[in-house]
């Protein structure tokens, strides 16, 4: 299958090496993914959740815009690594009064921020990530 002569915002389904050979420069842009505070939802409500996501990341990587899409463990798991007065200092935490944490983040390639935030409207709306 040959690329085609000219390319526009279809280009992202080329792989990345055949775009720079091209001249054609992907930029990559990081979209979090907000999760409530609180119990985890139940396995049917997750399970729902975890389809929805397949199935984005397929059509993430038929348009070739996929790059690295991963889950993150709760905060109360995490541990902050930190650089003061020359010396690392290394904490339990973080601790703050959110609602919300990051609970994962994908890493998509795209051509512009306008195609980026396409990517990124289908991420946060549901049925992806229903509200509670």
């Amino acid at each position: 299958m040959s690329p085609p002569a000219r390319l526009e915002r279809t280009s992202s389904a080329w792989p990345e090496w055949e775009l720079r050979a091209r001249g054609v420069s992907m930029k990559q842009y990081l979209l979090s993914i907000y999760q409530p505070d609180g119990p985890v939802p139940t396995p049917d409500i997750l399970g729902k959740i975890k389809q929805d996501l397949e199935v984005l990341n397929r059509e993430m990587k038929a348009a070739g815009a996929w790059v690295f899409t991963a889950g993150l463990h709760p905060p109360s798991t995490a541990t902050v690594v930190k650089a003061q007065a020359g010396e690392l200092l290394i904490t339990d935490g973080p601790f703050t009064e959110t609602k919300e944490h990051i609970g994962g983040f994908t890493i998509i390639r795209a051509p512009d921020l306008d195609a980026a935030l396409e990517w990124g409207s289908k991420l946060a709306r549901p049925p992806l990530f229903p509200s509670r």
